[in-house]
């Protein structure tokens, strides 16, 4: 019926990443500059010629012979050199280095610089891909032109909705249609005032064929989409949304909608507008958690001890995980025992259990939110947690 939505990190390669564990794993970020200058592309070489020698130090601190740590990083020194990776940006790049080889990511998210060196990636920067790609629907609507999209803030794709829902409107009421509706514009606009001429019933009419071509659609919607909680907003000339809303019975239809005719607007740009406006929606998400948290504070629901935290997370205890941008914890867990080490900056024996926590998380069905020090619903500690039992 669809295809999906083309996700620029898709969950499986993420899966793939924190799933692999060696020696010697390298992780860099760092931004692209992309709006192509070329200045600007030489900024983002010279970033990594920086990332490039501190990753030599670390390995050299991992025991690592200089020649042999000058052949392992060629395949990103190679990346220096790529000219179409340089040609065409995008906000930041991500690479990921081990014994079974190079890769790398350009992804749209601007990355602080970073450079991680242990047995396992570091991947906690990658998690707003997933936090801020939530489902939404997207249907464009007029008397003749009906077309519905699955979408997130990445991209958008066409569903096939003629097998559920008629595709214009004398599919639903009859081909009488275009007669009555076109006597009734002779005397009255949808929104204008009474001075239709002729028949009183045809304005009556007119609505009734639009209620019921609506509540077509509407069926149809409701059949194809499974997840009730995604949000649908409605694209159409202003006097259609009214119709709709009557006819609509799908729970999550959004009361800000795309007005004007939008079967010949650019659809990368329609996406644009939809997003703006189920953006909000979403940011609601984050802050219905931060509510619940103040809300559960100085309960066993809540916690801000990172002792408790980590096991939490190894656990797949957490629903929300709160994170202060920019911190990171480090120290040795143990998960056979639950104990965990904190150490103030990392070494060859530790890891980032800030990063542990957050990936963890998420690939056991948890949120994870990014915020800045004053956001946190406990201010002065670097992870919150809302606990599901």
């Amino acid at each position: 019926m669809s295809v999906a939505i083309k996700h620029p990190l898709p969950r499986t390669i993420f899966e793939n990443l924190a799933n692999a564990h060696g020696l010697h794993c390298v992780s860099i970020y760092l931004p692209m500059h992309k709006d192509g200058k070329e200045q600007n592309a030489r900024i983002a070489q010279a970033t990594l010629k920086q990332c490039l020698k501190k990753v030599h130090k670390d390995l050299e601190h991992h025991e690592m012979d200089s020649q042999e740590i000058k052949k392992y990083l060629k395949p990103i020194e190679a990346l220096l050199s790529d000219i179409e990776l340089w040609r065409n940006p995008s906000d930041g790049l991500a690479i990921f280095l081990d014994k079974k080889g190079l890769n790398y990511y350009v992804l749209p998210i601007s990355f602080e610089i970073k450079t991680y060196v242990s047995d396992h990636f570091y991947l906690m920067p990658l998690l707003p891909l997933y936090h801020e790609d939530e489902e939404y629907y997207l249907l464009e609507l007029s008397q003749d032109y009906v077309k519905l999209y699955e979408a997130n803030k990445y991209g958008y794709q066409d569903i096939y909705i003629e097998d559920f829902a008629p595709a214009q409107l004398e599919e639903a009421v009859g081909f009488d249609f275009r007669q009555n509706m076109l006597q009734f514009r002779g005397g009255q606009s949808f929104q204008g005032t009474e001075t239709y001429q002729g028949k009183g019933e045809g304005k009556d009419d007119v609505k009734k064929e639009l209620f019921t071509f609506f509540r077509a659609i509407d069926n149809g919607i409701n059949k194809i989409i499974s997840d009730k909680k995604a949000p649908l907003i409605i694209a159409c000339a202003d006097p259609l949304f009214g119709f709709y809303k009557e006819a609509n019975t799908y729970p999550t239809l959004l009361e800000n909608y795309i007005a004007g005719d939008s079967e010949f607007k650019n659809k990368t740009k329609l996406h644009q507008e939809s997003w703006k406006i189920v953006h909000p929606y979403f940011e609601k998400i984050k802050e219905t958690k931060l509510l619940q948290y103040k809300e559960l504070v100085h309960t066993p629901k809540t916690s801000y001890q990172i002792s408790e935290i980590v096991p939490a997370a190894m656990n797949g205890k957490i629903d929300t995980l709160f994170v202060e941008n920019g911190a990171d914890e480090f120290g040795i867990f143990d998960q056979e025992t639950n104990r965990l080490m904190l150490r103030k900056k990392t070494d060859l024996n530790n890891a980032s259990i800030s990063d542990l926590s957050a990936v963890n998380t998420f690939l056991q069905g948890g949120k994870v939110f990014f915020l800045a020090p004053e956001e946190m619903p406990d201010p002065g500690q670097t992870m919150n947690a809302l606990l599901r039992y």
